[in-house]
């Protein structure tokens, strides 16, 4: 919470009529437009020293607390509990919410405990002493989300269905109802740090400092200010930064944010490792202390993909095909079951001592599955290059040919390559070391050293 006394040029607009009042309301109402916040201002009595002078001095003198309003998703796991909790400390006004985004209607095989995580975050949020919600995105989840993930199995594809969540439920949907609710921002419990560029002290903003974490910054986040208001700063530059624990560390998964995304996002537990996080919960007795993470699709529950595979997009069985000689050795059911790189679950015996298939590709024009032993010189199995589309950037775009680093998969370590755009809006990736089993479909995470740049589809 900030104290932001009204004085300076800021306030002479409209000085006089504060000073004509002593209605609460009244200059409340006056002080929000001079200030033109989105965070809403809740106005204190103090005893305390003189902001502007109000009728006879003897009066309380007034001063404004900007108190920024942050709704946080709460899955019912232990690190949005934690999110939830320290907001709660450092002084924001905070409120819970738990996107219901699917429910397993039609009973597929597996664990879906929305129910259950419900009832955790509901009783993490009266420990804490928050208000808490319900939002009903299914809807919007099924359509952005579902169908992203069952067209793209369907094409032959291997999307992200996490990616895709972040960005276009928590920070697209979600975001957007938080703020016609009136809140500033939305909080998730991601393994990931904000900072503002201007900052000049570290990674602060977003990672634990109260300073920074719930204080609004005069004149940021509207898109445009009232006809009459006094200029105001422009919205802060923000990068977004690994996580503390490179163990937990979930950038990867906000590859492809936008910066008007990331401007209203806060990560409260990005500067925690998970051992200190679990402390803080079971300290404060948080009743998912103890709970075990989920291992899940996002927000889907443990439902085996191969189960939600089958009950939405149809078997096409078609040849399985060993790369080296073009021979037929076998049959699938159907390439959404297969991805590059895949093992187990293939079907076909090697017949070969120590040696196993393992999927190099698929053929879309004949339906075919393409296999051969995992050895490193399997075609296609390791790449040197690869091309990229749907390029997303969450600050300047990189438009120029550059080293940069990446993150190829979600666990796998930061690795050297070459940025090349082309004309086209695609680029082309070149490492410095062949990569393993790159799924068209799968999203490669572009960074500068800890920044997050951006991220691409693999075509």
């Amino acid at each position: 919470m900030g104290i932001l006394p009204m004085s300076g040029d800021l306030a002479q607009t409209h000085v006089q009529d504060a000073r004509a009042t002593t209605d609460i309301q009244t200059l409340s109402t006056i002080v929000e437009h001079v200030l033109w916040s989105e965070a809403p201002m809740i106005i204190h009595q103090m005893e305390a020293r003189r902001v502007f002078p109000l009728r006879p001095a003897r009066n309380p003198v007034l001063f404004v607390t900007i108190l920024m309003r942050i709704l946080v998703a709460m899955s019912g796991g232990v690190d949005s509990s934690v999110a939830a909790l320290l907001l709660k400390q450092q002084g924001c006004e905070v409120v819970g919410a738990y996107m219901k985004n699917w429910i397993n209607e039609d009973k597929l095989p597996g664990d879906c405990p929305w129910m259950h995580d419900i009832g955790d975050a509901r009783a993490v949020a009266e420990q804490i002493g928050i208000e808490f919600r319900v939002v009903n995105l299914m809807r919007d989840y099924r359509r952005l989300v579902v169908d992203y993930l069952l067209d793209g199995y369907a094409c032959g594809l291997t999307p992200n269905p996490d990616v895709m969540c972040n960005r276009e439920i928590k920070f697209g949907v979600f975001r957007a109802y938080a703020q016609a609710e009136g809140f500033a921002a939305v909080a998730t419990g991601h393994y990931a740090r904000r900072a503002e560029v201007e900052a000049t002290v570290g990674d602060t903003a977003g990672s634990g400092d109260p300073a920074l974490q719930c204080r609004s910054n005069v004149g940021r986040g509207l898109p445009t200010p009232p006809p009459d208001a006094p200029l105001c700063p422009t919205p802060p530059t923000c990068a977004l930064l690994e996580g503390i624990d490179k163990n937990k560390d979930q950038s990867y998964f906000l590859a492809l944010l936008s910066q008007e995304q990331l401007r209203a996002a806060r990560f409260p537990i990005g500067h925690l490792r998970k051992p200190e996080l679990r402390t803080i919960a079971a300290d404060h007795g948080l009743v998912t202390a103890r709970k075990k993470d989920s291992q899940g699709i996002c927000f889907i529950g443990e439902v085996k993909m191969q189960d939600f595979l089958r009950a939405y997009v149809p078997d096409a069985p078609g040849p399985v095909v060993r790369a080296t000689d073009g021979k037929e050795i076998g049959r699938h059911r159907g390439l959404h079951y297969y991805t590059t790189g895949q093992r187990k679950g293939i079907g076909i015996p090697s017949n070969t001592d120590f040696k196993a298939y393992v999927v190099v590709g698929k053929r879309i024009a004949d339906n075919s599955l393409l296999v051969a032993f995992d050895t490193p010189d399997a075609p296609g199995l390791f790449v040197p290059e690869i091309r990229v589309r749907a390029l997303s950037w969450i600050g300047e775009p990189v438009t120029e040919a550059r080293a940069l680093e990446g993150r190829v998969r979600y666990r796998d370590p930061r690795i050297p390559l070459e940025f090349f755009p082309q004309v086209d809006g695609t680029a082309t990736i070149r490492f410095r070391t062949p990569q393993r089993a790159l799924a068209s479909g799968q999203i490669l995470a572009l960074y500068e050293g800890e920044q997050l740049l951006g991220g691409a589809v693999y075509i």
